[in-house]
């Protein structure tokens, strides 16, 4: 799974973005809804939605990002922000408009499933898939009861703290998931430090999937204007892709 930032480099060119990502590999493209006050995103992703929010990015433009992505592929959309947007525009006008543009799942990272039942109420109306994150510290009860409220599947935070990328992953992960898989058989997928194909290798140990972000932003950030950029995308996507599969 690929974690980009709506509009950024661009707010024209995320959706084509989005098709180069799944037709080099990623089997998910995450979409990351900018908002002004991050609780878990790392400088990297700060930095993005900070661009994207100065280009004039608002989560009216992701809709029509959504659309138009939707005329481009078909690969699964999951979108990503914090629960005061849901929130504001309205839990089930939320649900409702982006699901109808063509978007699969929502992560509201600041929302508990303890007072998700309203936002769970209304995604599972639209048919939107429910994502909650299990951190390194959830218990066994509430690792469950994280299963129990995941419709899509079950993020698993590899790290306390923020995104970003790391050379290592914690060597605890795979007793975390496994503490996971013995509460659900709902998909996991690994995210926040994963950024080399050793990581993917090491998570679907464990996991069904990894969730590639920081690593992700900071390439198309450092390789902006780069006539090159879209090649070296294909490859880098490529090299995370042939990881899930051993080569």
């Amino acid at each position: 799974m690929t974690f980009i930032t709506a509009g950024d480099p661009s707010i024209e060119g995320t959706p084509a973005l989005a098709a180069a990502l799944a037709a080099a590999g990623a089997d998910i493209v995450e979409l990351g809804i900018p908002y002004s006050d991050p609780l878990a995103d790392g400088p990297s992703i700060q930095a993005s939605s900070q661009r994207a929010l100065d280009a004039g990015v608002t989560p009216d433009t992701v809709l029509q990002m959504v659309r138009d992505i939707r005329t481009l592929t078909s690969v699964p959309i999951v979108l990503m922000t914090s629960y005061n947007l849901a929130l504001k525009y309205g839990l089930d006008r939320f649900a409702h408009i982006f699901a109808e543009a063509g978007a699969d799942g929502a992560i509201l990272t600041d929302l508990p499933p303890e007072e998700a039942v309203p936002w769970k109420a209304a995604a599972e109306k639209h048919d939107l898939a429910t994502i909650f994150l299990v951190a390194p510290t959830s218990t066994p009860e509430r690792i469950a009861l994280i299963a129990q409220n995941t419709t899509g599947f079950v993020y698993c935070v590899s790290r306390t703290g923020v995104t970003g990328t790391r050379t290592e992953l914690p060597p605890e992960l795979q007793a975390l998931l496994a503490r996971i898989r013995s509460a659900t058989d709902k998909p996991i997928c690994v995210g926040f430090g994963v950024s080399q194909p050793a990581h993917v290798t090491q998570v679907i140990q464990n996991a069904d999937g990894a969730v590639i972000g920081s690593a992700l932003v900071d390439f198309l950030h450092e390789t902006s204007g780069d006539p090159e950029q879209m090649g070296k995308l294909d490859a880098l996507v490529h090299s995370w892709k042939a990881a899930t599969r051993g080569t």
